[in-house]
């Protein structure tokens, strides 16, 4: 079972252009900043209100629930960038008694997108998921995000038309909590 997101290291795959590996701690600043662009790209500038704190201690803390996959690439000054990330937890299907990845946060970059990241952020999933024996890698997107879409079931990937996902967050939560 993964112990953390650095433990995901030994799944290092190179491109000419770029490195998919494990996140480690160091790239918790980076990761943040994708997930702020990613809420951009989905018209949501205000919803990423997570600190780099908050997620370093899901990431790296003394259980993590939460693992992630970067894209590393080497700009031509020899510097580094996280041009890509793939936020994943388990799930549990009940019916097939096996866990499952759930993607919460795929992301690349806009001038890195047609490099082939995305689709290695993904396959990496999958082989993690082939692996360990896992029966499902699963996802939403947005209903207007056409190119994603078009990605996504390039791959083989099919909507769940005949499922509905709820929310209850917020003021409902805690009302309903109490």
């Amino acid at each position: 079972m993964t112990t953390g997101a650095a433990e995901a290291d030994h799944r290092t795959r190179a491109d000419a252009s770029f490195v998919i590996r494990g996140a480690r701690p160091e790239d918790v600043e980076a990761i943040c900043q994708r997930i702020v662009d990613l809420a951009v790209y989905e018209r949501e500038p205000d919803a990423a209100t997570g600190t780099p704190e908050d997620l370093r201690r899901a990431l790296f803390g003394a259980d993590p629930a939460v693992f992630c996959h970067v894209a590393e690439t080497t700009g031509p000054d020899g510097g580094t960038e996280i041009a890509g990330i793939a936020l994943w937890f388990l799930t549990y299907s009940t019916w097939e008694a096996r866990h499952g990845i759930w993607l919460e946060d795929l992301f690349v970059l806009p001038e890195h997108r047609g490099s082939g990241m995305g689709l290695a952020l993904l396959q990496t999933l999958a082989g993690i998921c082939r692996e360990r024996g896992y029966k499902r890698l699963e996802w939403c997107v947005l209903d207007w995000n056409e190119p994603s879409i078009r990605f996504y079931e390039s791959v083989g990937a099919r909507p769940q038309s005949d499922w509905t996902t709820y929310r209850l967050a917020g003021e409902a939560l805690e009302v309903f909590g109490r």
